[in-house]
């Protein structure tokens, strides 16, 4: 399908980051934690194999292949095309890996697939969750290395927080994700978009409704805040580490569903 951008995906440019003005800091409270549904299988009739230490392939999945994207994209990217009956569920990935592994089943229980923006420090203390991600057929990507106010740190070190979490994901899994997304901002600065793309993410992913879950209001809170805003071709901001996330899943997947909307990963909802 050929995608209609004007009006469906909004780029961060211009006027609103003129001057050199920071974008309002959304979402990702301070210890911010880190996302969904079916995508073209891989042609190969077996899965790969996933690597020693990380979680099995759930039965009848196999690893993600990532769609080509269709050209002129926007630098920042909100959401996806509005005729879809498709939305991205998006987890900032940081927190209790537990969480994180009690998400990804109800997500894959519901057939779903999600996509998540790792924050390098979790890889360190977590390694095993990167595969575990891709494993379950779900989409990986960066977060920044420490998730600091990466919009208000000079360029080196902002720099820095980027390659120092990509270069985690291609140790783990041998590539640095298609999806970076700033800490501590809804939307990145022209500097950010443009240190993001020197290390290799040509889009910033952000997303067009923020659940709020990281300020802990309760699962029936956040299954409202998502499901009282999500659109077709919506991106949904979630994140790892907060029990009333973990709760709130079944009723929102449930809920898409009830809607005629799929969960897929942000590459699946942009190829569309």
């Amino acid at each position: 399908m050929t995608l209609h951008r004007r009006g469906v995906l909004r780029a961060a440019a211009g006027g609103a980051l003129a001057g050199g003005v920071l974008p309002a800091v959304v979402g990702c409270g301070g210890d911010g934690r880190t996302a969904g549904g079916a995508v073209p299988a891989s042609s190969s009739p077996h899965p790969a194999a996933p690597r020693r230490g990380s979680a099995a392939v759930p039965p009848g999945r196999q690893p993600l292949v990532l769609p080509k994207l269709p050209a002129g994209l926007p630098a920042q990217i909100e959401h996806g095309e509005r005729r879809t009956r498709a939305v991205a569920l998006t987890f900032h990935g940081r927190g209790d890996p537990r969480s994180a592994e009690a998400v990804l089943g109800e997500v894959e229980r519901a057939g779903a697939r999600v996509t998540v923006l790792a924050v390098g420090d979790w890889l360190d203390a977590s390694p095993q969750m990167a595969r575990r991600v891709l494993d379950g057929g779900h989409e990986l990507g960066n977060h920044t290395m420490r998730h600091l106010n990466i919009c208000a740190l000079p360029a080196q070190a902002a720099y820095a927080e980027i390659t120092e979490c990509a270069d985690r994901l291609r140790r783990l899994t041998g590539g640095i994700g298609r999806w970076f997304r700033p800490s501590k901002a809804r939307r990145a600065t022209e500097q950010v978009v443009r240190l993001a793309r020197r290390a290799g993410y040509p889009y910033v992913l952000s997303y067009d409704v923020d659940s709020l879950d990281f300020t802990d209001p309760g699962a029936d809170a956040v299954r409202r805040a998502v499901l009282d805003k999500v659109r077709p071709g919506s991106v949904v901001s979630l994140h790892f580490g907060h029990a009333g996330t973990v709760a709130a899943m079944p009723a929102i997947l449930d809920g898409l569903h009830r809607r005629g909307l799929r969960a897929v990963t942000t590459s699946e909802l942009l190829s569309q």
